[in-house]
């Protein structure tokens, strides 16, 4: 079967947004658990129960960030040199702090001095906290619109600065990002512990499930009335092979507004965000940890949804130069290469996704203190 050019573009917008998905369930409660881990774990023995729920899978739920990361890279590489360039200062941030994480698993409990351990501690905090804050800072200027531009041989300029994308509206965005997480890894914990540290894991939940539904419907108002959509006026075929410089776009408020018009279906995703953080923290506080999981589940998926249905066709808009921005069908890979691409998606993205799955339900059950005390040499 040969796909035409314009379809194969779709699809591989979905296989991108079903990889950030898979980073936000997965390595996404990692991410909370981490920024959790100083203030729920109060002795030496509990703190490690809380790495220990996270230790086996860790590194397994990050390789769906580098699958993103590649997939961008090898379907979009326009959108993956602006992107990393405009951003270059902060996803560094977030690399730093990712990297710092496997110290944190590796060295902790190698030494028993309570300021090594203390020290680690909050080593992986930092990376649990900041990657959360810095993606959802990089998608409130997404929205926003990067200001970036090309020259007549396609060579990009950024023309913005670090502290320029901490902006009012960003940091919105990022405790959207860092809530919802910590949301997310809250109720995986409230799965996987017991006692004293199942309590915090649930106070945890009802605060941060709180905060993230908050800080969505401000975000969602926001964007409604107070920032500054793109929409396309005109563009060449998109069975076609074009350049950015190629189409006409134009800046409206509310635009990020106007495919919920268009496809009625589309608000399914919002009331998603909604209504699962709601759920969730129903289903938490009565103890009904994995059915919460669910919940948090759909409404983390909800919320990519909604970013991407609003801005669809656009990747990567630019606030300078709004006929330079990036959408789904330009600044593209050959018809050759995705569909070569494709195929080899079809095959491996299922045997990833059920590995994962087999992983999750071997490792599955409760982490306790005792089972810190039996394995104290081998347990993180």
């Amino acid at each position: 079967m040969i796909l035409d050019y314009e379809t194969l573009k779709i699809i591989w917008w979905l296989f991108v947004g079903l990889l950030l998905i898979g980073f936000v369930l997965t390595a996404g409660f990692d991410l909370g658990i981490g920024t959790l881990l100083p203030f729920l774990g109060k002795k030496d023995e509990e703190r490690r129960v809380i790495i220990n729920t996270i230790g086996a899978t860790w590194e397994g739920n990050q390789v769906w960030l580098v699958l993103g990361a590649g997939a961008v890279f090898a379907a979009w590489p326009l959108i993956y040199a602006a992107a990393f360039s405009g951003f270059y200062a902060a996803m560094l941030l977030a690399l730093f702090a990712l990297v710092i994480r496997p110290g944190g698993f590796a060295y902790r409990s190698k030494l028993s001095d309570p300021r090594w351990r203390s020290l680690w501690d909050w080593a992986l905090f930092v990376g649990g906290v900041v990657p959360a804050l810095i993606f959802g800072v990089a998608f409130g200027n997404l929205l926003q619109g990067v200001p970036f531009h090309y020259d007549d041989t396609l060579r990009s300029f950024y023309t913005g600065s670090f502290f320029a994308l901490f902006n009012p509206f960003a940091l919105l965005a990022g405790i959207v990002s860092v809530a919802m997480l910590v949301m997310h890894g809250g109720i995986f914990l409230q799965i996987r512990t017991e006692g004293e540290i199942n309590a915090r894991a649930k106070r945890a939940v009802m605060i941060f499930s709180g905060l993230f539904v908050v800080a969505l419907a401000l975000a969602g108002l926001w964007v409604a009335f107070g920032i500054d959509g793109y929409r396309v006026i005109s563009m060449p075929d998109p069975n076609s092979s074009f350049t950015p410089l190629e189409k006409t776009v134009d800046k409206v408020t509310g635009a990020w507004l106007v495919n919920y018009r268009l496809y009625p279906w589309t608000v399914l995703a919002p009331v998603a965000g909604f209504a699962g953080a709601i759920i969730a923290w129903f289903l938490s506080q009565r103890n009904q940890a994995g059915s919460a999981f669910i919940a948090s589940s759909l409404s983390l998926t909800g919320v990519v949804l909604t970013t991407g249905f609003a801005m669809f066709p656009f990747m990567m808009p630019s606030s300078s130069h709004p006929g330079h921005s990036l959408t789904v069908w330009d600044g593209v890979s050959s018809h050759l290469t995705l569909s070569w691409m494709f195929w080899a998606t079809v095959v491996f993205l299922p045997v990833i996704i059920a590995y994962t799955s087999w992983v999750f339900r071997v490792l599955r059950g409760k982490v306790t203190v005792e089972d810190i005390r039996k394995d104290e040499h081998s347990a993180y």
